[in-house]
């Protein structure tokens, strides 16, 4: 009689702790979700990519293209300012799985013990402007598995290069993803790709627009950042994705061709 008593309590106790943590995925985004329609963070200028999987999820200081194949976001693009890069030392929050994904965003417990970072796409250091934007890059449709020798290392460096660049640049529209072709690993009850490389693109839009793109193989580097820079039409081709479509099909045709890193400090690491 006992173990059964027990074993009823038990199955309370999981049924409980299964629902507690639906409401925090719920109520977690619930007081950020207004956000979205401040126009401050709404440039009139629209520099969204075309979507794959048309699962498009606009959220308050990033926007999203879900792959529910690969269980992560086949894109996200954010305009970073100058302004952007204030400093505060907000407590990091916990992983939260997205909400505002209809199919259902990954869970963060794919990645325990998995041997692989929860890897930032739009990465938390460019959000410490605001405590709210800081939280929202922990929503789990914002990470992808990455090796922390990766992580902590050449991307973390081309992360810094995007925010020296912004303080000189005033404003930049920047879009980073991961690359699925011919990844065959995964990790999780939930399967989540484990990418081949990483992307990021960044337009300087203006009078004088100028465009840089970023191809990294998924692995510890101690390259310069220079040398993985390909032009975005190749890119596009990679991916089947149409970067930055409503620039003036001139302007757009020329940058988009180009590989030069002319305009482009690049800094030591």
């Amino acid at each position: 009689m006992k173990k059964y008593t027990y074993s009823i309590l038990i199955t309370i106790v999981i049924i409980g702790f299964y629902f507690a943590e639906k409401k925090l995925d719920t109520n977690y985004y619930k007081g950020i979700k207004n956000e979205s329609k401040q126009s401050s963070n709404q440039p009139d200028f629209n520099y969204l990519p075309t979507s794959t999987t048309g699962a498009i999820v606009k959220h308050a200081y990033y926007t999203l293209s879900y792959s529910e194949e690969h269980e992560q976001s086949e894109w996200v693009a954010y305009r970073l300012t100058k302004e952007h890069t204030t400093y505060n030392n907000f407590k990091r929050p916990y992983f939260e799985v997205d909400p505002l994904v209809k199919t259902k965003a990954a869970s963060w417990k794919n990645y325990k013990k998995s041997g692989y970072d929860r890897g930032h796409l739009c990465p938390a250091a460019d959000r410490k402007f605001n405590k709210e934007a800081f939280d929202e890059t922990f929503l789990t449709s914002n990470i992808s598995p990455q090796k922390n020798s990766f992580n902590a290392g050449i991307w973390n460096n081309l992360e810094k290069q995007v925010r020296y660049w912004v303080k000189k640049e005033k404003e930049l529209y920047i879009v980073t993803g991961p690359v699925f072709k011919n990844s065959t690993k995964t990790i999780g009850y939930e399967h989540v790709t484990v990418p081949s490389h990483f992307y990021k693109v960044i337009l300087k839009n203006g009078k004088q627009p100028k465009l840089i793109c970023f191809l990294l193989p998924h692995k510890a580097s101690k390259k310069p950042l220079s040398s993985f820079v390909i032009s975005t039409d190749e890119l596009e081709s990679l991916l089947n994705i149409d970067f930055f479509k409503e620039l003036p099909d001139t302007i757009e045709s020329n940058l988009e061709k180009s590989s030069s890193t002319k305009g482009w400090k690049f800094i030591n690491f």
